[in-house]
């Protein structure tokens, strides 16, 4: 079954001299394998007549054409196709009632699909986008399967479902009112007062929504999703925007719902939260934005592991070329020797109207990267502008390093009104055309098919991996990026982390790194500078401490343990009041344990 995908947003046939029609082998013999439509004026290929000889593919000037070919089998799986040469769903997640179905797989593979049909907001087309079926052939389809009986309540009104939508940022837009007040209107289970104080939201009961900050808007959809009565309830990407703290604090009220027998599905790029939510874990693989295909469900570690790994082994499918390993131990304790410092920070105060920061002084050798953890509004954000020289200390020195310095901002915003690959080589300068960017940042951060896109046309995780191609590219001595994977895909945060850890050793520079993803930080960080306090009003960073010291700090205070995987070494959150979460707690060791004890204790636990 051959599959042909062209992505509309990159073709321009204004700029380009038709390559795909005039090399095509098919059209030279008199065959209308491509045609451009008359409308439109862009090209419509015809998979029946496709030779799948792939000139197109490499003719293209823009990179547009995908042509792929599927197992046979794969056609009786189809579940919906958006338009002639447009992306494909194979196959559905199955949710489960009173547990937790988690979704994990690359972004644009389908997974908002899945959930938009679940919800009942789009209606499968089983591939025939010119002639899409009925709901009562549709319910045909699935028959034999547990999604027979869901779209038949679904259809029938007997069943409810709640989504909690990927973009928060427009609700602003469409409501109005206070935190409060938007809450008692969507409340149908009388307990507004209840769900507000579970996601820490009654200190914020008589605030505005048009001042409130990404991660307030995130808590105030999923609290308003709780609030009515369903059976169903989906979550697309409910960790973005929250800190660590927030984000199991979500994690635990969201894993409430199952215990009133409810069903809940979630989309989630956070390893270690998908992992503490989930009890299903469905994988989505693929070619992203040219076809998607739901795995059968597995166990939560199970099915990570498979996606780490790369191989379904009950489907004898690969989807990535090598597995994704994590380090067994924490990074061993480097003594700061002055021959081996490359740069220091002195101790600094700065003051704010309503909020302090204090930051103690430090050292970061040579190579290193040190990551930032802590709670959204405790001075994150304002210790980098320090670094960076945007801002002036009250108290202590201004850093001085006499260094080139790079910095990505926490916000970015599509301010360069040329391509990405125009945007990349002025950046860059000669460095552009040498083998070691192509690899490390062109293909390491997956921008080959942006190169041609302008700038202002990114989406969100586009914009971000552009964002931070462009703070490596430039030549400097110290890194400074603040939330590089925000918007991002499990893969894609492991890959900015791999490629700001290549880039800093080959540099023999430096980098700092603010993240709220437990995992990326495990995956990126050679030590950490922990800030706590209260948010809003102080905050206090630590020196550098190395691994073992600073994660143990950092989750003590937030009261939760995370044990290493023996198969991949990924960090796992334990689940609250386990075996292993009360012995980690009575020892002391609240993240890296020996592998051997891990193993003894997850034997004696069994299922957990």
């Amino acid at each position: 079954m051959r599959i042909a995908v062209i992505d509309y947003d990159n073709c321009k046939p204004k700029d380009c001299t038709k390559e795909c029609m005039r090399f095509c082998p098919m059209v030279k013999t008199g065959v209308e394998a491509i045609v451009f439509d008359e409308e439109t004026g862009k090209p419509v290929i015809s998979e029946k007549l496709c030779s799948g000889c792939g000139i197109c593919i490499k003719k293209c000037p823009f990179e547009a054409i995908s042509i792929v070919n599927l197992p046979e089998r794969l056609k009786s799986d189809l579940v919906h196709r958006y338009g002639p040469n447009g992306f494909e769903l194979f196959r559905l997640p199955i949710p489960k009632p009173g547990r937790v179905t988690g979704l994990i797989g690359p972004n644009a593979a389908g997974k908002t699909t899945a959930l938009k049909i679940l919800a009942g907001e789009m209606k499968p087309n089983l591939g025939r986008h010119d002639d899409p079926p009925e709901w009562d052939e549709i319910i045909r389809f699935f028959r034999g399967s547990e999604l027979q009986p869901y779209f038949k309540k679904l259809i029938d009104k007997e069943m409810r479902v709640v989504h909690k939508p990927q973009n928060i940022t427009k609700i602003p837009k469409v409501v109005k009112g206070t935190v409060g007040q938007i809450l008692k209107k969507v409340d149908e289970i009388g307990m507004s007062k209840e769900v507000a104080e579970q996601l820490d939201l009654l200190k914020l009961w008589d605030r505005e929504v048009k001042v409130l900050s990404g991660g307030e808007l995130q808590k105030l959809a999923i609290a308003a999703a709780k609030l009515k009565d369903a059976n169903v309830y989906l979550f697309d990407e409910p960790s973005s925007y929250l800190d660590v703290k927030e984000r199991i604090r979500v994690a635990r009220s969201i894993r409430e719902l199952c215990k009133a027998g409810k069903t809940v599905v979630v989309v989630e790029h956070d390893l270690a939260m998908l992992d503490y939510l989930s009890d299903n874990i469905c994988i989505f693989y693929g070619v992203p934005g040219v076809y998607g295909i739901v795995s059968h469900p597995h166990s939560a570690r199970e099915g990570i592991n498979i996606f780490l790994d790369g191989y379904i082994a009950d489907e004898n499918i690969r989807f990535r070329k090598e597995p994704i390993r994590f380090h067994l131990r924490p990074a061993p304790v480097q003594r700061v020797l002055p021959e081996n410092i490359f740069l220091t920070f002195p101790r600094m105060i700065k003051r704010y109207k309503d909020f302090v920061l204090e930051v103690e002084g430090g050292e970061v050798m040579k190579g290193e990267v040190i990551g930032i953890l802590g709670p959204n509004g405790i001075g994150k954000t304002t210790f980098i502008k320090l670094l960076a020289g945007l801002i002036e200390p009250d108290e202590g020195e201004k850093p001085d390093f006499r260094l080139k310095i790079s910095y990505k901002p926490q916000y970015i915003s599509p301010d360069y009104d040329g391509t990405v690959e125009s945007l990349l080589r002025t950046v860059a300068g000669s460095a552009y055309n040498s083998s070691i960017y192509k690899t490390e940042i062109i293909e390491g951060l997956q921008l080959r098919r942006l190169l041609r896109a302008y700038v202002p046309d990114l989406s969100g995780g586009e914009l971000q991996r552009v964002a931070v191609a462009t703070c490596l590219s430039r030549d400097a001595d110290l890194y400074l990026l603040d939330e590089p994977s925000a918007f991002l895909d499990v893969e894609q945060r492991l890959a900015v982390a791999r490629a700001i850890r290549r880039v800093v050793e080959m540099k023999e520079a430096a980098a700092f790194v603010v993240e709220h993803d437990i995992v990326a930080q495990d995956f990126i960080a050679d030590r950490l500078m922990i800030f706590y306090g209260e948010p809003g009003r102080h905050g206090h960073a630590t020196r550098p401490l190395d691994m073992k010291t600073g994660m143990n700090m950092f989750l003590k205070d937030l009261q939760i343990t995370f044990r290493r995987d023996p198969q991949t070494g990924r960090p796992r959150v334990n689940k609250e009041g386990s075996k292993m979460d009360r012995y980690q707690k009575s020892i002391g060791e609240y993240y890296y344990l020996p592998i051997a004890i891990e193993a003894e204790k997850m034997v004696e636990e069994g299922a957990e």
